[in-house]
């Protein structure tokens, strides 16, 4: 079986992400070539992939771009590089990937696999967004052999475009074990996040409430945020603002499990998520969780058990910053709870499985 897989991007992210777990988890019968569109310079993809002995390819067109004419100039490479690689199917990952996949993949004569890592119609989503992204999905749809979501939250939405149940899935994101755990009862209490300094993600709550947390300690709980971004600068000046002194900013890094296991809490504070990669690699690392309560956050995190979930305000993220601080036991139980969810549900020997029964469907049966 020749599989190509997409992504929009090779920069750092959960899709991408998502996507190396996957090669990982595939057995060897599956032969993959793996193409990515501009990574502004940060592309993780490709040495890892090379440290795999996978294909990369490079279509530096695709790009998340609202100019007509560089996604007909991408979807024409794509159908080039279909045209070239013959592949059995294709498997897209994330939005403009979706499209230029599913056009070029249609007018080659190849189907498409098409994970959805978050739509962009959700609720959440701005209303020009969502509209935009609810009329392309709306008529991409037939072209789409089978649609993979990452969590039940993201099936729901997909009922509503003209898809069959019987072509949409949901096979969670999985990532593979790491040796390393954290210790959430060392002192003193140490908060991280991972995540890219960008929409929809909401690292200026984060900085709020840490500020919050200052002044009512009179001192500082140290904080790591690991990602780079655009925002980055700025986030780098409200910390500046807020009189914050032990708040550390990584930007991109590759050793995450490290940085994790040296901190006592994970926070990912977000306007909207699918099944967030990096809280399943809190979990993982046995870490409590405080984040946005969302649908997709929900189906990891079991409020009051593995941590806390809190609408988008400071206060709220605060006050279990505070508690947490105090209670060192509470958050060893939190994290014995996080690392048994990762084991039960995380792994990703079942979604490389149920992945390749998505493929075997199509080839075997249309």
């Amino acid at each position: 079986m020749k599989v190509l897989q997409i992504i929009t991007k090779g920069e750092a992210g959960g899709a991408q992400t998502h996507l190396l777990e996957l090669c990982r988890a595939l057995p060897p019968e599956v032969e993959l070539t793996v193409v990515s569109g501009e990574a502004a310079g940060a592309n993780i993809l490709a040495p890892r992939l090379r440290e795999l002995g996978i294909t990369y390819l490079h279509v530096p067109r695709m790009a998340n771009s609202l100019s007509p004419w560089r996604q007909l100039r991408s979807i024409y490479e794509v159908w080039r590089l279909l045209r070239q690689q013959r592949p059995d199917l294709v498997h897209a990952h994330s939005a403009i990937a979706g499209v230029t996949a599913r056009i070029a993949g249609t007018l080659a004569g190849i189907p498409v696999v098409y994970t959805v890592h978050g739509f962009g119609f959700k609720p959440q989503a701005p209303r020009l967004q969502r509209l935009a992204a609810g009329v392309v999905e709306w008529l991409l749809a037939r072209l789409t052999a089978h649609m993979i979501c990452v969590s039940e939250h993201e099936r729901a939405l997909a009922r509503r475009l003209p898809l069959p149940d019987d072509r949409i899935s949901v096979i969670p994101n999985a990532i593979q074990d790491q040796p390393q755990r954290a210790n959430p009862a060392a002192e003193p209490l140490r908060v991280i996040t991972v995540a890219r300094c960008a929409a929809p993600k909401r690292h200026d709550i984060l900085l709020q409430a840490l500020a919050l947390v200052a002044a009512r300690r009179g001192q500082e709980v140290p904080a790591t945020l690991v990602g780079g971004g655009p925002l980055l600068p700025a986030l780098q000046r409200q910390a500046l603002a807020l009189g914050l002194r032990s708040v550390h900013f990584t930007g991109d890094v590759d050793n995450v499990p490290e940085l994790l296991a040296g901190h006592s809490v994970f926070v990912l504070i977000s306007d909207h998520e699918g099944l967030p990669i990096s809280v399943i690699e809190a979990l993982r690392s046995g870490l409590p969780v405080l984040g946005s309560d969302l649908p997709g956050m929900r189906e990891l995190i079991d409020d009051g058990q593995q941590g806390w979930l809190f609408p988008n305000r400071a206060e709220p993220f605060a006050a279990a910053l505070l508690k947490l601080a105090e209670h060192p036991g509470e958050r060893a139980r939190m994290g014995r709870a996080a690392r048994q969810r990762y084991e039960q549900r995380c792994a990703p020997r079942g979604m490389a499985q149920a992945v390749l029964a998505v493929y075997g469907q199509i080839l075997h049966h249309g």
